[in-house]
Order: C-alpha cells, then sequence, then structure tokens
C-alpha cells in the first residue's frame, strides 16, 4: 500500500478524453475522489463546505425540535456576562415543530399513484388498434344496433353504452378507461418494489427535510441479497457537484459521506490486511480531529474504530467500439484505431458510438487509498436512442438560487427567535411582580383611642383591616390639630406590571402574526384562532390559501417520486432480464395479481413513460365539487355522473368528464324533448286519428243502420216479391198444371175423339167389309135387298151426350 498521509491539497478532475483502461484504474478512481474531497471540504476560514452545510442543516434540525442553542438568547439577556441574577427557563418555545408538523403531516395524506404509459411501437400498434375497433363502433353504431335487434347479433366490439359519441369523448375515453395489461404489470411492479422498501416512511422523511432543510434526497440500487432497493439518504451527508438545476439533473457526480465501523471496510474490500486497517483507522481519528468532526455526535465509536469514506459515482463517457467484417461483428476496445488502408484491404470496417456510463468508488477520506473503484454495475440506463444513464441519486430543492438552497424553516427563525426572548422577558416582568400591599401609617395609629385602654397596634390594624375592610382613624389630634394620617392604613396597587404583561403579549402575538405571513400557514391551517365571525366558506378559503404558499414543498417531493419510479421502472426490466432470481421476483410482484404473471415477465421487453397521478387537494377538491354541484343543480349531469367524476383524480380529465357528461346530459335532454314533442305530435295525430276515426266509425254504423234498414226494407220487399213471386209461381203452376190437365184432358178427348173416330172408322169399314160381302154374296146369291140402317143414337160413333151440362 502506498504511504498514507492526511492532506487537502488543490485537485482537479481528470480529463475525460482518456482511454476507458486509464478511466478504469484505480489512479483515475483517486483523482476523482481527491477533486470531489478538495471542493467539498478543503479548509476556508476555519471550516469546509461540506461541514459548514451540515452544520446548517443541523441547526435547522435543532430548530424544528425546538432543541436549538438557548446561548445566544443568554447572551443577550445577560448584563456584562452575568447571568447570576436571573432564574429563567430556557427552555425553546416549541412554535416551529407544530408548524412543520402542520406541513409534514398534511402533505403526508396526499396520496399518489404512479402511472405507466406503454411508449414502444407494440403498445403503440395495440393501442392504436384499439382506438380504430372503437371509431369503427362509433361510425357504424346505428347500423349494428339495427343488426343486433333485427338478427339478434351482437357486431360491437366495444359495449354500446361506453362508445364514445365524438371526438372528444374519444379521447377522454382513451385517457381513462384505455389500459393495456402491461402497463397494469408495470404499474404493479413499480408499487410493489415501493412497497416493499416501505417508500411512504421514506416520502414522510423526505417531505420533512424538503420543510426543513429546503431538499430532499433518494437512493436506488441493485444489491445482489436484497434485489432492487430503494432509500431514504440524508441530505447533510452529500455531495454532489455544482448545479443550479432544482432537481439535480446536471450533476456530474455524486457522493455520500459515512463514518462507518472500520470492520466495514472488509467487506468493500476483503483483500486488505490488518495492518492497512489499523493504519486506516488511526488516520480517521486524525481526520475527526481535523475537522473536529466528532462534536457532531454522541457516540464513542467515531473516537475509535471508526473510518470516515466517500462512497461516490462519477459519470463519464463510454466509447463502444466494433469491428465489422460482412455480417460479423466483434467487439474491441477503445483504442483499437486500424488505419484507413488496411481497413480497405482487408475488408472490414471499424464502428463506435460513445455512450454514458457511471463509475462508482470508495475512498477514505483524508488519504490516497481507494477501497473500489470500477464500471457501476446494474446501470440506469432508459430504452431510448440517446443512450443517457441516470444516476442513483434522486434529489430535489425546490427554492434553490445559485447553489444556494432556501427552506421554509429557515424563514421562521428569526420570529421565532424574537418568540423567545419575549418569552423570556415575560418570566422576567413576571417574576419581578410583587403582590399588592397596605401603606401603614405609625404616627396615624398613634392618634387613635379606642375608649377602652387598650392600644391600636398595627398588627390590630392590620386585621382589623383584612377581616372587615375597615380602617379605624381620626380626623384630628389630641390637640386638636388637622390629622394629616387620618387615614392610617392605604392599599397599594401600582405594583402589578399588567402594562408590560399586556405589552410584550402584544408582541408575542406580533410575532407569531410574522411568522404566519412570511410562511404563509395562517390560523385557517392550524385552526388554532378560527375566526367566530367568519364563514365556514372563508375559512376553508384561507387554509386553500396556505396550501397554495406551501405548494412547492410537495411538488418537490412529488418530483422525487416520479424520477425514483422512473429508475425502478428500468431497473425492474433489467431484474426480469438478467437477475438470476427473476421467477421469484415475478412472483413476488404478482402475488397481488396473479393474472398479471404471463404480462409481468415480458415486460422488460416494452418501454414505459411514468408519470405521478396525485390525488387532488382540498382546494381543487373544493373547485372541483363546486362545478359538480353547480351542474348537479342545473340539472345538467345526473347523481351517478357525479360520481363517476369524483373517483377521478385527477382534476384536469375530472373537469373534462364533467364538461363531456354536461354535454351528453344536454344532447340526451334536447333527444328526450325530440322525443317527446314527436310522441305528443304522434299522440295528437293519434288524437285525430282517433277522433276521424271514431267519426268514420259513426258514419259508418249510420251507413251500415241506413244500409241495414234499405237492406231491411229492400229484404222486406224482396221477400214480399219473393212472397209474390211465390204465390205467383204458384198460381202460375197451378194454372200449368191446370193447363197441362186441361190439355190433358183436350189431348185425351182428342185422343180418345180420334180413338173413336178410328174405331168408328174401322167399324165403318169392317160394316162396309160386311156390307160389301153381304152385297157381293147378294148379287152372287141373287138375295134379297139387304137393309143396313143402324139403331145406334150415336153419329160415327161419336156420343152427344159428352156436350152435356156437368
Amino acid at each position: 500500500m502506498k504511504e498514507v498521509k492526511i492532506s487537502i491539497n488543490p485537485s482537479t478532475f481528470p480529463s475525460q478524453y482518456v482511454p476507458d483502461s486509464t478511466k478504469n484504474t484505480k489512479e483515475f478512481g483517486l483523482r476523482i475522489g481527491q477533486a470531489i474531497q478538495y471542493e467539498w471540504f478543503k479548509r476556508d476560514n476555519g471550516g469546509s463546505k461540506f461541514y459548514n452545510q451540515w452544520d446548517a442543516f443541523h441547526k435547522l434540525r435543532l430548530y424544528a425540535r425546538a432543541e436549538q442553542s438557548v446561548a445566544k438568547y443568554k447572551n443577550e439577556i445577560a448584563v456584562d456576562g452575568d447571568l447570576s441574577y436571573m432564574n429563567l427557563d430556557w427552555t425553546p418555545v416549541p412554535i416551529i415543530p407544530k408548524f412543520v408538523d402542520i406541513v409534514v403531516n398534511g402533505m403526508s395524506d396526499r396520496m399518489f399513484e404512479v402511472k405507466a404509459y406503454a411508449q414502444d411501437a407494440m403498445s403503440a400498434e395495440k393501442r392504436n388498434s384499439y382506438q380504430d375497433n372503437l371509431e369503427a363502433d362509433m361510425v357504424s353504431k346505428d347500423l349494428l344496433t339495427k343488426i343486433k335487434n333485427d338478427f339478434g347479433v351482437d357486431a360491437f366490439s366495444t359495449a354500446p353504452e361506453e362508445i364514445p359519441e365524438n371526438d372528444e369523448e374519444l379521447q377522454l375515453h382513451m385517457q381513462l378507461n384505455y389500459k393495456s395489461s402491461i402497463e397494469l404489470a408495470e404499474e404493479a411492479a413499480i408499487n410493489t418494489v415501493l412497497a416493499e422498501n416501505k417508500y411512504e416512511d421514506t416520502r414522510k422523511r423526505i417531505l420533512y427535510d424538503l420543510t426543513t432543510l429546503g431538499i430532499g434526497v433518494a437512493k436506488h440500487e441493485f444489491q445482489p441479497g436484497a434485489g432492487i432497493v430503494a432509500k431514504y439518504v440524508d441530505p447533510a451527508n452529500v455531495v454532489y457537484s455544482y448545479t443550479e438545476d432544482p432537481n439535480f439533473s446536471d450533476c456530474f457526480y455524486w457522493g455520500e459521506v459515512k463514518s462507518v465501523p472500520i470492520t466495514e471496510v472488509v467487506k468493500i474490500d476483503p483483500s486488505i490486511t490488518n495492518e492497512e486497517l489499523k493504519t486506516i483507522g488511526k488516520y480517521s481519528q486524525d481526520w475527526h480531529s481535523y475537522f473536529h468532526s466528532t462534536q457532531y455526535y454522541d457516540n464513542s465509536l467515531f473516537n475509535n474504530d471508526s473510518v470516515t469514506l466517500l462512497y461516490f459515482n462519477y459519470k463519464t463517457t463510454k466509447n463502444m467500439v466494433y469491428k465489422k467484417k460482412g455480417e460479423k461483428v466483434i467487439e474491441k476496445d477503445d483504442e483499437f484505431n486500424p488505419p484507413q488502408e488496411m481497413m480497405e484491404e482487408r475488408g472490414f470496417e471499424k464502428i463506435e458510438k460513445k455512450i454514458e456510463v457511471w463509475y462508482e468508488g470508495v475512498m477514505v477520506m483524508g488519504t490516497n487509498i481507494v477501497l473500489d473503484w470500477k464500471l457501476a454495475k446494474n446501470m440506469v440506463r432508459p430504452k431510448s436512442s440517446s443512450q443517457n444513464a441516470l444516476p442513483n441519486y434522486v434529489a430535489c430543492a425546490p427554492r434553490m438560487y445559485k447553489g444556494n438552497i432556501e427552506s421554509l424553516l429557515r424563514r421562521m427563525i428569526p420570529f421565532a427567535d424574537l418568540i423567545q426572548m419575549t418569552h423570556l422577558k415575560l418570566q422576567q416582568v413576571i417574576q419581578k411582580v410583587v403582590p399588592d400591599g397596605v401603606f401603614i401609617d405609625a404616627d396615624g395609629l398613634n392618634e387613635v383611642d379606642l375608649g377602652n385602654g387598650a392600644t391600636y397596634s398595627p398588627e390590630d390594624a392590620l386585621k382589623l383591616y383584612f377581616q372587615t375592610g375597615s380602617v379605624v382613624g381620626r380626623s384630628y389630634t389630641q390637640d386638636g390639630e388637622f390629622n394629616n394620617a387620618r387615614v392610617p392604613i392605604q392599599e397599594l396597587s401600582k405594583n402589578s406590571g399588567q402594562a408590560k404583561i399586556a405589552s410584550l403579549i402584544g408582541s408575542y402575538n406580533h410575532y407569531l402574526q410574522m411568522l404566519r405571513d412570511v410562511t404563509g400557514l395562517n390560523e385557517a391551517r392550524d385552526g388554532s384562532m378560527p375566526d367566530p365571525n367568519s364563514l365556514v366558506g372563508l375559512q376553508k378559503l384561507a387554509a386553500l390559501n396556505s396550501n397554495t404558499a406551501t405548494r412547492h414543498i410537495i411538488d418537490g417531493s412529488l418530483d422525487i417520486s416520479r424520477d425514483l419510479a422512473v429508475a425502478l421502472s428500468c431497473r425492474v426490466s433489467d431484474a426480469l432480464e438478467y437477475y438470476p432470481y427473476k421467477e421469484e421476483f415475478i412472483m413476488q410482484i404478482g402475488k397481488y395479481n396473479v393474472n398479471l404473471l404471463n404480462d409481468i415477465k415480458g415486460l422488460h421487453i416494452y418501454d414505459f413513460g411514468i408519470f405521478i397521478e396525485m390525488a387532488p387537494d382540498e382546494e381543487e377538491k373544493q373547485q372541483l365539487e363546486q362545478n359538480i354541484q353547480i351542474a348537479l343543480s342545473r340539472d345538467a349531469i345526473d347523481l351517478d355522473d357525479a360520481i363517476d367524476i369524483r373517483e377521478v383524480k385527477n382534476v384536469k380529465l375530472a373537469n373534462q368528464l364533467l364538461k363531456v357528461k354536461r354535454k351528453r346530459k344536454e344532447k340526451d335532454r334536447r333527444e328526450y324533448e325530440m322525443q317527446k314533442v314527436q310522441q305528443q305530435q304522434e299522440a295528437n295525430m293519434q288524437s285525430q286519428q282517433m277522433a276521424a276515426q271514431i267519426s268514420a266509425q259513426k258514419m259508418q254504423m249510420e251507413t251500415q243502420s241506413k244500409m241495414q234498414v234499405a237492406q231491411a226494407e229492400a229484404g222486406f220487399a224482396l221477400e214480399k216479391l219473393r212472397g209474390e213471386a211465390e204465390l205467383k209461381t204458384q198460381l202460375m203452376n197451378i194454372e200449368f198444371q191446370m193447363n197441362m190437365q186441361l190439355r190433358g184432358a183436350e189431348a185425351n178427348i182428342i185422343k180418345y175423339r180420334e180413338d173413336m173416330k178410328e174405331k168408328a172408322k174401322d167399324d165403318r169399314i169392317s160394316k162396309q167389309n160386311t156390307q160389301q160381302s153381304k152385297l157381293i154374296e147378294q148379287r152372287k146369291k141373287d138375295l134379297p135387298p139387304i137393309n143396313f140402317e143402324s139403331n145406334e143414337d150415336t153419329l160415327d160413333g161419336f156420343d152427344l151426350s159428352e156436350f152435356e151440362p156437368r
């Protein structure tokens, strides 16, 4: 080991343009450590930048606990340095702790959520695809609704009631309702890491530091045995490069000074020997003496077996050099620089790029010993083309100017000192106050004769005065002269000091009010002296104004939480890709949501944007609630809409949702009014149609009645005609039958007559033949003449008796 010596000599940072092989050497790390040491620990007017800041922070913390030194109060009150005649309570008035607790505890209740936004190409494609499907549903909503109603087929990709109606609602829907599973997995991973590291407690300590010191610091790292660690860092122990950025984004080195047991050195460098440990321990004690650092620690550990170490990180560049020949690429060191002719001759090319890297080291303060120096492992490197690397430290100082840090507590100190002085002066006045006494004129008592021979002593006079309030005196002396001491006892009432006490109390209240004025923490914020004549709304407005005065503190804590979440997001990605126990890590993350296990396994291939969504404060809640109540009173939204709006933690999105709900309600109202008008018109038309229908039915009934009457009359007439026709038919039938009978009879008669004629003819012919025969026979026989005369009274057989009347 090289010679060890305590010296803080002027030292500068080494050149950034040396090869990477030089940057990897401990000599390079030693120069960086000594440059940091010189900047922060060089003796200047008996002090150093580090311990001056440490002392300033220490005093601020003592004020925040009401444990500040009372030496300056004693110096102001003491007369020539003598306090032997004063018996005062020098305990500081705990007025500052009250205001600090009001700020810190009030902000600790403000909850926030870590939100992840997947911004890689694959996630963007999924988001665009979802939005395209949603827009398609928006355009074809009427058609798809008709298909669903007519055919029972649901062709919607989104629930119909959740489909936006315009572009504004579409953008709001994408912000409020769309959340990919990979984003949920990323949020679960970050929240799990924060919960495992008890970040809520860390955040409270950071808020306390931001209020008291004006700066808050946290650290994230990957420890092989513990995994991802996020922890609190005391700002008093931190060193960093000069910056004017409140978020310290341009710092190129960070460091943390720790006084640790000397046995911790072995854990850092296991190869160190006992002799070297003794040497380090000896010079570490000299370091404490050199800077009188033991005055800050009430522990014997820092006088014996302890060592002060500087853990530091340094940002530089690393030159990535590759030799490419065809499709084959070989990694080279940064000193690989072949001539152009060689590359053209052998057919290869040199490819290089510079990336940011962080080196980490450990140095023993005040020595030239570097225990560790190496390229940092598990660097936080976002997935971007800039190739920037994030430091392990996350810090914020909201009120920084030219490197000087201002805090809320620092504003309180002058008035807190005045309040303390007023309190001490008030004790002095109260101590000097004596009870009211009496003045006894002895000469007046001598002139009093009680008349019973007894003497009237001062003791008897006091007893009589205190028991009865009466005084016995004489207007004239025994010699008859006017007695100037005729009232022997008089009360003394001018030694109370009430005027001074009232004046000091007025001064106390004045300084207390000044303290409230410079900090913005009014009575409405702490509820100590609310005005009984003030309305509740005015008191709330006063409290909201006080919150506005301290908003920079909560904003600073949110900046630290956001930057820490960004770093943890990158570390989770690395752990899932490279950590040997990643399965155990995945199960640890997924124990809160088993459904996300598969998404968590592929988390490292995505790129996320991390932001913090803060729960609204009382002022924002009041404004939002006022808008909601106005909308409800005007029936612009429903109660269900108000519940949905209140559940949105982002006030800006909540107000946008309120506007969308109000517009949709107004549109629904207009549609309802139009439907009402349409229904009224339809009702009127239906009424008119009913009236017309009734009138038509009446006319129809009348017509039907008339028709029925006419039909009845026609029926009667028809029946009559039918009856007449039937009668006529019957008559005609009878007549026809009679005619037929007559004709039949006539025919029969004619037939009979014809028959008779034929018969008669036949008879005549027969008779003629007979007669002819007889004549022939007569001629032949020549017989006598024959008489052929008939004896019948018919003519040719026709009986005339038929023509007799019947």
